[in-house]
């Protein structure tokens, strides 16, 4: 869609409902994440809320620590749409269990998180190998291009947070041990590079990435179940993910974990927003391909939010009554 087409329209959209929306909403401060899958879905939920519930929406832009830290202390913005929650367990675990925080939905996104992935086609070619545990059998699969004796795992760039968790774990399943060198791509650019060669080349491609995202979305790389269980909060806090530790034990990728929270004045008089934030739910193939939409159009959040109401009626009709569904297909 047209850029200025989509931002004119929701312009538009704003302008209908302005002179309602205090008396059946009123003004509601909400958290736009500094992220693409969280600027579409803060956007979503604005057209949603001020044109199906009359709601006056304002944006709040931010990341992760700096919207909760807000949120806990000043009680503003009253929504955040999609809080990742894990590195933020110390202090949001006592304002949930307080009452300050409410987490309305503890799973807005499907088959989100972090972890090991492969290229579609390697995965199809070779079903008998199921888990981290069987494809780390096979280096000869994943050729390096500096050594092709050894089998190539992409691990995080220098620098990343993610960049401990893969170096441990490397360790932990004995991988050099086994014929695996640890490639580091460099940037975020050199690691995106990588899954895109790769793929537009129908190469085995063998690392480390999350979802949702659009590289994942784009090029459909499939997660690898480790095989093996959860290690532990002390395995992972103070060894896995800390820098040289001697002794890391194999384990599965520690749980991502993302809530649509909201404070606690907010969640008392609002039963049918908090129904619509409980209800809504993006499967993880939807929201690949919203990102795919963002990044090959360069389209920011509003314009996003526009293609996926238009393109995904039968996914966002069913996180609303009829009616506030009526109200919104009417605004577009």
């Amino acid at each position: 869609m047209n850029k200025l087409l989509a931002s004119a329209a929701i312009a538009t959209l704003g302008m209908g409902f302005a002179s309602t929306a205090s008396a059946e909403c009123g003004d509601i401060k909400m958290a736009e994440f500094n992220w693409a899958s969280g600027e579409l879905l803060a956007n979503v939920d604005k057209i949603i809320l001020e044109e199906g519930y009359g709601c006056n929406i304002e944006l709040v832009i931010g990341g992760t620590t700096a919207i909760f830290a807000s949120m806990n202390e000043k009680g503003s913005p009253q929504i955040a749409g999609e809080q990742w929650v894990n590195a933020l367990r110390p202090i949001l675990d006592p304002a949930l269990e307080e009452g300050r925080i409410i987490a309305v939905n503890e799973a807005p996104i499907t088959g989100l998180g972090e972890g090991w992935w492969i290229t579609p086609n390697t995965v199809a070619a070779h079903p008998e190998l199921e888990t981290v545990l069987d494809w780390i059998e096979h280096p000869e699969l994943f050729p390096s291009a500096e050594d092709p004796s050894k089998g190539a795992f992409v691990g995080c760039p220098a620098g990343w947070g993610c960049q401990h968790n893969n170096i441990s774990l490397f360790d932990a399943f004995d991988m050099e041990e086994k014929g695996w060198v640890l490639i580091d791509p460099g940037s975020a650019a050199g690691l995106d590079g990588s899954i895109a060669k790769a793929s537009e080349r129908d190469e085995a491609w063998f690392g480390y990435y999350w979802s949702p995202t659009s590289i994942i979305g784009k090029y459909n790389l499939q997660p690898i179940p480790f095989g093996v269980p959860w290690g532990g909060a002390d395995n992972w806090d103070n060894c896995i993910a800390v820098e040289g530790c001697a002794d890391p034990q194999p384990t599965s990728w520690v749980q991502s974990e993302v809530y649509t929270l909201v404070t606690e004045e907010f969640s008392q008089g609002n039963e049918d927003i908090n129904e619509f934030l409980a209800n809504r739910v993006y499967p993880g193939p939807v929201m690949g391909a919203m990102l795919v939409y963002m990044a090959d159009e360069q389209a920011g959040g509003e314009d996003a939010a526009i293609e996926f109401l238009m393109e995904y009626e039968d996914v966002w009709t069913t996180w609303v009554p009829a009616d506030v569904a009526e109200k919104v297909k009417a605004a577009l």
